[in-house]
């Protein structure tokens, strides 16, 4: 089954610029997710899509492939990943031939193994491509104690009858990560969603693997996290 892996990753970041190919623990971000991609031996073939010439080069350096530069229709703030990712989906595939799935690795889940890829395209084939899979964390906060502001004080999503529950006797409770999509071009295509009411949880209890990048304070547990794996391994 041919999986090609698409990086997105735009320019112009705010709260950490350049944070694409700014170095943690030595690589560029974007780079830890292209060489997991590759460790993980489950790719075809890894695709950056970006509208920086700085993050083409560094993506190519490491092994991805960068066709082309991202138009600016689809560079914008409020430019979705779907419309991205079959974009780059239709040109790669009028250069390759189709694909059996895409495999969504967003550079800002730099911490994300290459073990943990490779069990996503697993679960995958065992399923022969017909659920998408998308990755679960263990969530922090559990649902029954998220409340809204109402005028006349606090009102619990779940309702009171719950409040006093122990953790203990809760059903699990897991959040979307945003580190690992993978789905049928077709699906993708016809579904306009990489989430769709069939797809399968990829859980990932590791905590540190659902780190996401986005503030400096997120950059700076990310470094330390990642400093630490790598002291082990040493």
């Amino acid at each position: 089954m041919n999986i090609l892996a698409l990086i997105p990753a735009r320019g112009g970041s705010k709260r950490i610029p350049g944070k694409n190919i700014k170095l943690l623990c030595g690589l560029p971000m974007i780079a830890w997710s292209i060489r997991a991609a590759k460790e993980s031996g489950a790719c075809t073939d890894i695709h950056v899509s970006t509208d920086d010439r700085a993050i083409a080069d560094v993506a190519i350096e490491f092994g991805a492939l960068v066709p082309n530069l991202r138009p600016k229709e689809l560079s914008t703030d409020t430019a979705g990943s779907v419309e991205v990712a079959i974009h780059e989906l239709d040109i790669y595939e009028s250069t390759h031939g189709p694909v059996d799935g895409l495999l969504l690795l967003q550079p800002t889940s730099p911490l994300r193994t290459a073990e943990t890829i490779k069990r996503g395209v697993q679960l995958f084939l065992k399923h022969k491509g017909m659920r998408p899979i998308t990755s679960v964390s263990p969530a922090s906060s559990h649902p029954v104690w998220c409340f809204r502001i109402t005028s006349t004080g606090l009102d619990p999503f779940l309702g009171w009858e719950n409040i006093g529950k122990r953790s203990q006797d809760l059903e699990p409770a897991y959040v979307l990560n945003g580190a690992i999509y993978l789905i049928t071009p077709n699906r993708l295509r016809h579904e306009r969603n990489f989430l769709t009411r069939d797809t399968l949880p990829l859980v990932m209890e590791n905590s540190d693997e659902a780190i996401d990048i986005d503030t400096p304070s997120d950059w700076e547990i990310a470094s330390s996290v990642l400093s630490e794996r790598l002291r082990k391994v040493k």
